[in-house]
């Protein structure tokens, strides 16, 4: 009896400390929930790109069926890249990739006046400029210091908080949009969440997430606000079709995505520096950043050629590394395997979907505060000098004050104005653009220890 209940504790004991390690394993029974929470975390936000450039593109009902599905299976292939690793390819990190928002005010453009095959076709040569960054991305790691990844994740947290008030809201565009049944749900699910991770114990806190958004759904069902009408529409098995949309390459097309891959390449690494910071408190290893830049890059050349647009890590899902505690790369391919599962079974993504907005905005509401918490935790690394501070200082005025003045770039063209107000591309420049140009703050000698000692900010104090 003695021995018996030693061994479940010592299985207890080494789940626990696994749950800090990327090669850990934990048993199916955990890792499965698991897997499945950062699915949903990022479900709606990876459909929902394709949804929104078709509807632009005033693209029929069926066709924009065959991209949703198209970017789920994407997702999944592009998770399990990364995850898993292929070669040099991949951080082999807990990152969940998924179709990014980014590229949406640079798309729509190209989709209704090229269109949707010149779109695609800038996003795989997008994709091979990322490839290239992160093959040779040592070279350029002088560029990302602490504190330019550091304030590049704050501002992430930052300028996604606004995202997940809308989807708590209702979600963008909504006709009843902050309905008090809207608010509810997410308040619902964010008392749950909030409640099993702070209170409850080994399991219960690690899926927190997860438990608030199945009660969050339970709810909305019961009061009947969950459409199914997305799972009786869909067909039960669908295969992938490589080309169905085809490729086309023009220059006035390639150039804007291109570019704006190249400057998403740091929306890449903070999202690495996040993971790693968030779960296993230390700096990526450069080769974790290199495999992980060239794992964007070529799983959006694969999306470009499977009807989807350009992959990213999801930040979402850094925010439920740094939430959970749970670091363990199999528990992500877990979720990225769902993915192509739900790419391939229509019905099961019509489910996962009919998931309501408030209720994944309570979820990430969360999720997204911890982001700029890792954001955060990574600067308290960095001395607070007057310079340090000016670049963090400085970058998130530019990315999070310039979207909200849209005169102020009123004037400039199309593609300059796209880039402009996502807010990451100007706050990520200006980090990079400052810490270049502002001199190294001098280290005093030693004989003038003693005397800047009772001034000098220590990292290890903060």
């Amino acid at each position: 009896m003695t021995t018996r209940t030693t061994e479940h504790s010592d299985t207890r004991t080494s789940e626990r400390t696994g749950a800090c390690d990327v090669n850990f394993m934990p048993p199916l029974r955990r890792a499965v929930p698991l897997g499945i929470q950062h699915v949903l975390a990022m479900f709606v936000g990876n459909v929902t790109v394709p949804i929104i450039i078709a509807g632009a593109a005033d693209l029929p009902a069926d066709q924009t069926a065959f991209m949703v599905q198209a970017a789920m299976f994407v997702a999944g292939i592009a998770t399990l890249l990364q995850s898993l690793g292929l070669g040099p390819i991949g951080a082999r990190l807990p990152i969940v990739m998924g179709t990014s928002f980014g590229f949406v005010p640079v798309l729509i453009p190209i989709a209704v006046g090229m269109g949707l095959p010149a779109a695609l076709g800038a996003a795989l040569c997008g994709g091979v400029a990322m490839a290239l960054v992160g093959l040779f991305l040592p070279w350029f790691r002088f560029l990302f210091p602490p504190v330019v990844t550091g304030t590049f994740v704050v501002m992430l947290g930052i300028l996604l908080m606004p995202v997940g008030l809308a989807y708590a809201g209702g979600g963008f565009g909504a006709s009843d949009f902050g309905a008090s049944h809207h608010l509810g749900l997410a308040a619902l699910v964010l008392i749950v969440t909030v409640g099993l991770h702070q209170f409850g114990r080994g399991m219960w806190s690690e899926i927190a997430p997860l438990a608030g958004l199945l009660v969050g759904f339970a709810a909305a069902t019961a009061f009947g606000y969950v459409d199914f009408s997305k799972v009786g529409d869909a067909d039960w098995i669908a295969l992938p079709t490589p080309l169905g949309i085809g490729l086309e390459f023009h220059m006035a097309a390639i150039i804007p995505v291109v570019l704006l891959s190249l400057v998403t390449v740091a929306e890449s690494i903070g999202d690495i520096v996040g993971t790693t910071a968030g779960g296993l408190n230390r700096e990526p290893t450069k080769k974790e950043l290199s495999g992980g830049v060239m794992a964007d890059g070529i799983a959006s050349v694969f999306a470009a050629i499977f009807n989807a647009f350009p992959q990213i890590s999801f930040s979402q899902n850094v925010g439920m590394v740094a939430l959970t505690g749970v670091v363990s790369r199999f528990v992500v391919a877990i979720g990225g395997g769902f993915l192509v599962l739900a790419g391939l079974l229509p019905k099961l993504g019509g489910l996962v979907s009919s998931i309501p907005n408030a209720v994944l905005g309570g979820a990430v509401l969360l999720m997204f505060g911890m982001i700029a918490s890792a954001g955060i935790k990574m600067l308290s690394q960095v001395p607070f000098d007057k310079r340090n501070m000016l670049i963090i200082g400085t970058s998130l005025t530019i990315a999070v004050g310039l979207p909200a003045q849209e005169g102020l770039y009123a004037n400039l063209s199309e593609n300059l104005q796209a880039m402009i107000e996502s807010g990451l591309i100007p706050g990520a420049i200006t980090a990079i653009a400052l810490n270049l140009i502002l001199p190294k703050v001098h280290k005093p000698a030693p004989d003038d220890a003693e005397r800047t000692e009772s001034t000098v900010i220590k990292p290890d104090s903060l």
